[in-house]
């Protein structure tokens, strides 16, 4: 198969999202949008001006637009707009589940409620399930910028809405920002039998893998593309196939590679960790999940066996039922 037939091929293929930040799936055009809806004013004056600001040079850089951004995520309506088009995206995308994070912290300082927010996600996501069957559920993420006590006082918050969500993770800026800063709230979360995931070894070193690994006790890591730096690391990876949640297009986009042709997903895949593709922010990142495979296959030598792993260990690192996955794994399109 050439380029263009991979392309076709993975497009068309069912596929699952599991490191995809709902705020971070907002656009410009309805970023403008609401904008001038709440008279919210941003610093920019087109659509243009909003996607020029999208040259970042590194994580902090981009969480700053991030927030900027998310400020206009007002009211339930707006909230239910975010969510559903991301999920339209998904139904173009063949994603057939995704496990999505959102940021309560983001709203909460500003005075926005989890009642505002659940109700927007929640209406979305029950029509998509209704409309196609779309099937999703939602990550919790700590800003892990912020103290525990604030993540701890999130969680007490969050306790009316548990039945609606199914795991909590540990996002923003991740250096100086260690995991070992939020042991107490993922025990508390383990308790109440939250899964668990988090964001390390993307601008972070091996060690806040190590320390997601056995202090937070995750379930998976997001990006972890420097787990490479440290062969036991890497060893126990292989070994224990706790998932890594990799973003491409992300990873270029922040410079934690300067080019697509430098990342290391292949090698982590020859390697016999359970690598996983995703989107991340799509919005700010430049694409949803088939652009991020698009993007490997343009710039990697990658072919429809490896294609075909990564399909997989998406569905297999997913918290979807066992059967479920069976289920799925038979629909994929196995080559002979």
């Amino acid at each position: 198969m050439n380029k263009e037939e991979l392309k076709k091929w993975v497009s068309v293929q069912p596929k699952v999202e599991l490191h995809l930040h709902i705020e971070g799936s907002l656009e410009p055009e309805l970023m403008m949008e609401l904008a001038k809806k709440h008279s919210v004013e941003l610093p920019y004056q087109s659509i243009a001006e909003v996607r020029e600001a999208y040259d970042f040079q590194d994580l902090q850089s981009f969480l700053e637009l991030y927030y900027l951004g998310a400020s206009v995520l007002i009211d339930e309506d707006d909230f239910y707009h975010l969510m559903w088009r991301y999920l339209c995206h998904c139904k173009t995308d063949n994603v057939v589940h995704a496990e999505i994070m959102f940021d309560p912290q983001t709203h909460t300082e500003r005075g926005i409620d989890f009642s505002v927010f659940m109700a927007g996600f929640n209406r979305a996501m029950n029509q998509a399930k209704q409309e196609w069957g779309q099937s999703c559920l939602l990550i919790m993420s700590f800003l892990r910028h912020l103290s525990e006590e604030s993540a701890i006082e999130t969680l007490k918050a969050a306790t009316p809405y548990l039945p609606n969500i199914t795991a909590v993770g540990l996002d923003s800026s991740e250096m100086g920002n260690p995991p070992e800063k939020f042991t107490e709230v993922f025990k508390m979360a383990k308790a109440l039998g939250l899964k668990r995931v988090a964001h390390a070894g993307e601008e972070g070193p091996p060690a806040y893998i190590w320390g997601a690994l056995k202090t937070l006790d995750v379930h998976r890591i997001d990006h972890g593309v420097r787990s490479i730096e440290d062969p036991v690391l890497i060893e126990f990876l292989v070994d224990s196939q706790h998932p890594l949640t990799v973003c491409p297009l992300s990873n270029t986009k922040l410079k934690v590679f300067e080019h697509m042709q430098q990342h290391n997903i292949l090698k982590l895949l020859d390697l016999g960790l359970l690598v996983t593709v995703n989107a991340d922010d799509p919005s700010y990142f430049g694409g949803y999940l088939n652009d991020n495979y698009h993007a490997l296959i343009d710039h990697l030598p990658i072919n429809k066996e490896q294609l075909l792993v990564l399909l997989k260990n998406g569905f297999n690192a997913s918290f979807l039922p066992e059967e479920d996955i069976k289920s799925w794994l038979l629909k994929l399109d196995i080559p002979e």
